[in-house]
């Protein structure tokens, strides 16, 4: 995943001038999740943004979309460096791993000098990981799990997944298990659950936009976005649960009378909850928990229920 370092002492000013969330606020060390919007409302991205201890903002965006989120911060860059802005862009070429789950503490704990118990959801520190310096752990990941993400300068990101995979409790994960530890979280998948056709009121994310930055109205696509928040969209993102065949994207979801109202974005077997799970998006009217649906697999069609997210409770961690 791209990891970019923003330097300049107008690097706050620039990131929220292409994101939706209120980075002014982020105190040293703490991280948030935002959103890349375009002028029609549309998420082109979402990213992490933490405001370092050190002299920039540490950026973490998706795989698939480096290429056109690079292009917007360098155009960006560029037009505010134009009228005498004070940034720049360094991009990173440290590895990630992502160690996540409820034996994560006690295995990292023994490879650092300092005290994870003092580390919350959603903040970093940089450090020496099982004799490894210049990380940058991270109490994240996109899993609902208790976990961290720690950027690891490429050279030796062999040598600490090793390291760490010779831990007994540590197993090697790909994205099938992420992505069903994701979606029982409720957790959008960026190409699937969103993109630069849905909205962040649409997609349930209007928790991702500051409340500042709503008065200021000063973020890409902020006219479509806020009108939608006064006037409700006219579609919304739901989690649906269902027995029977498993509920894949691009299935259609019908209402009682049998017509399309929506369609699948992500669905799979819950290996915790041993049924299947689903978000899509649905016409507002049908969007309520509890509210019976029809998913329509394989030209039949079997019922699915409305259900609040997460499925599973998730385990972030907040120190005491």
């Amino acid at each position: 995943m791209p990891q970019t370092r923003v330097y300049g002492r107008d690097r706050v000013r620039f990131m929220e001038s292409l994101v939706v969330g209120d980075i002014a606020e982020l105190k040293p060390g703490q991280g948030t999740l935002t959103l890349l919007t375009n002028e029609r409302g549309g998420i082109v991205d979402d990213l992490i943004v933490t405001n370092t201890s050190e002299d920039h903002l540490y950026v973490v965006s998706n795989a698939g979309c480096a290429d056109k989120d690079l292009a917007i911060m360098r155009g960006r860059v560029a037009e505010l460096q134009a009228t005498g802005s004070d940034v720049h862009l360094e991009a990173s070429d440290n590895a990630l791993l992502a160690l996540q789950g409820p034996s994560m503490a006690r295995v990292l704990q023994a490879g650092l000098s300092d005290d994870l118990a003092k580390l919350s959801f959603m903040n970093s520190i940089t450090t020496t990981v099982f004799g490894v310096p210049g990380c940058q752990v991270t109490r994240c990941g996109y899993t609902g799990e208790d976990g961290v993400e720690i950027s690891v300068p490429a050279g030796r990101a062999v040598e600490l997944a090793e390291r760490l995979l010779g831990v007994p409790d540590v197993w090697p994960a790909g994205l099938a298990a992420r992505d069903s530890l994701r979606l029982e979280a409720g957790l959008c998948l960026y190409g699937n659950d969103i993109d630069e056709t849905t909205t962040p009121v649409e997609a349930g994310l209007l928790w991702t936009l500051g409340k500042r930055r709503r008065a200021a109205m000063d973020f890409p696509g902020a006219a479509v976005i806020m009108a939608q928040v006064k006037e409700k969209p006219k579609r919304k993102r739901v989690g649906l649960t269902s027995e029977g065949p498993p509920i894949r994207p691009h299935m259609a979801i019908l209402g009682p009378e049998g017509t399309p109202v929506g369609t699948v974005t992500s669905g799979c077997p819950s290996p915790s909850l041993g049924k299947n799970i689903a978000m899509g998006y649905v016409e507002a009217a049908h969007s309520r928990a509890g509210t019976t649906l029809t998913i329509e697999v394989r030209k039949k069609q079997h019922p699915a229920l409305v259900t609040k997210m997460p499925f599973v409770p998730t385990q972030y961690y907040t120190a005491k």
